[in-house]
Order: structure tokens, then sequence, then C-alpha cells
């Protein structure tokens, strides 16, 4: 099995992408395992859902055709502002093979870039334990958990993390 972690492109999406990350976005949502949308949501609202305005920024994963994508945007507006929020997908003929590592690792250095002070993912369902890992292993800490705050389509209810990461953003480094 190859990995990916070498090879994969990760470059700013572009709208030519849609076609490409919508079956990704499809098949992650419809699972009903690791996101809060509704499983039975259509294609148009969930271009609206990804494909944010700026600030935001959607990034993709390539390794010929698109494997993976990410969000990137502040968690709040205005006051809260400084704190970035991060989703990510993979398609599933691509997991386990460092696609999610490398697209999380760019867009935490994007966040960096951007000059946010931390990132924060509002809602990482507890059962998902290779994103857990993952989010630890890059140094995010659990710092709330939502009881029975997801229900997942198998499980039932399960419970959400709020997770949280210091960053080290360009400013800051300039600025001692």
């Amino acid at each position: 099995m190859p990995t990916y972690r070498r090879y994969v492109e990760i470059r700013p999406a572009e709208p030519a992408d849609w076609p490409a990350i919508w079956p990704i976005w499809h098949e992650v949502v419809a699972a009903g395992e690791t996101y809060t949308w509704d499983p039975a949501t259509g294609e148009a609202d969930a271009r609206a859902a990804w494909l944010l305005p700026p600030p935001a920024e959607i990034w993709v994963a390539v390794d010929e055709t698109v494997v993976g994508t990410g969000l990137l945007r502040p968690n709040y507006p205005g006051l809260g502002a400084h704190v970035a929020n991060a989703s990510f997908m993979v398609a599933s003929a691509a997991a386990g093979r460092g696609v999610g590592r490398r697209l999380a690792e760019r867009l935490i250095a994007r966040a960096e870039e951007l000059g946010y002070r931390s990132m924060q993912f509002n809602a990482v369902v507890s059962t998902n334990e290779r994103a857990v890992g993952l989010w630890k292993s890059l140094g995010f800490d659990v710092i709330g958990t939502v009881p029975e705050g997801f229900r997942h389509a198998r499980l039932g209810y399960v419970d959400l993390y709020v997770m949280y990461r210091k960053l080290s953003p360009a400013a800051q480094r300039r600025d001692g």
C-alpha cells in the first residue's frame, strides 16, 4: 500500500476542484460517523457549507486526483477571529496513508502564516479514534467534552470533544 506522505500535493482549492471534492464530502458526511451535518445533505448545500468565502481557505490533497480536502477559517468572527478552526476529509480509498496528516500539517502551518494564535476544533467525535489520535499527535489537547453531543449513525449518542492547540504565528515569532 503506497504512502502519500511524500507524494501528495497540498494546494489551495480552485473552483474547478468541487466536482472532485463533492464525492469525498458526500462519502464522509453520509456515513454519519464524524460530522454533524445531516447525512442527507445535497450537493448544493454541501458546496455552500464547504466553499466558504474569504477569509476561509479551502485546500486539497492531490495525488493524480483529489484525495482529501481541508477548510481553514476563523473559529469565530470579530474578537474571536484570532483562533483558527479547520475541518478535514479524506477519501476512504486514501485513508491510513498519511493524507490527513499531511493536509493537517499544511493547514496548521498556514494558520501560523496567517497569524492565528491558536486552533480549536469544536466538535471532534470521541469515537473517531483516527482523528483524535492524529490531533493529539499534532499537539492538540481535549479541553472539553460535550456528553452525548453527537448522534452517531451506528453507535447512538457519543461524546464530542473540543480540542485546542496554541500556535506560533509568524507575527509572534517576529516580535519575539
